[in-house]
């Protein structure tokens, strides 16, 4: 089966095409908040790249993050129009599943002087949790991920980024469930609520 694998939950945006197992094209775009701008063309180049029409597409991976609010939008609404346009299944994966492979704890940036984190021993250990990185009590498995923060948790961090092939694993087994974004705290932009009285 022929998968469009997206992602949007870290600076590195990632794009793939894989027919079963095997990664046909991918991309890895370095995008910080320009997802939005970059991810259609990105999609359109490695659909060309891996010779495969959107019509021929089965299925639609998206990474649910956790990551920034706006940049998980743009993945997760894009994949939801292709999947529609084409008319196949959409399937929704924690982004951090998705980055390394074996026993391991994931840890990204989750801006604000935190990490988005989650372990893994053969299936995930609980749910992503985001915190400062030297509050964190890992368990004591390999960690993977994002290694500026290897002084702030204490241990070496084996540089690893979300991948097409991480994306396809972490599909769970059953119909697509709904798409529900991975925040795990309120947005940096809020509505004032405050109101000023008006003076006339």
């Amino acid at each position: 089966m022929l998968t469009l694998a997206i992602d949007t939950a870290t600076p590195t945006l990632v794009v793939g095409v894989a027919d079963g197992d095997r990664v046909l094209a991918e991309a890895g775009v370095p995008s910080g908040t320009r997802h939005a701008e970059l991810l259609t063309p990105t999609v359109t180049d490695v659909l060309a790249r891996a010779g495969v029409a959107l019509a021929d597409l089965g299925r639609v991976v998206v990474g649910l993050g956790p990551g920034p609010y706006t940049g998980l939008r743009v993945g997760i609404v894009t994949a939801a129009a292709l999947g529609d346009v084409v008319g196949v299944p959409v399937h929704g994966v924690c982004s951090l599943d998705a980055v390394g492979e074996g026993p391991r704890v994931v840890v990204t940036d989750a801006r604000r002087k935190e990490v988005y984190w989650r372990a893994h021993d053969g299936a995930p250990l609980g749910e992503p949790g985001v915190g400062r990185p030297e509050e964190l009590d890992l368990p004591d498995l390999p960690v993977v991920g994002d290694a500026r923060f290897a002084d702030r948790l204490g241990r070496e961090v084996v540089p690893a980024e979300v991948t097409t092939a991480g994306l396809l694993r972490s599909i769970p087994a059953g119909p697509p469930a709904p798409l529900t974004p991975l925040y795990l705290r309120r947005p940096d932009a809020v509505p004032n609520v405050v109101r000023k009285p008006v003076t006339r």
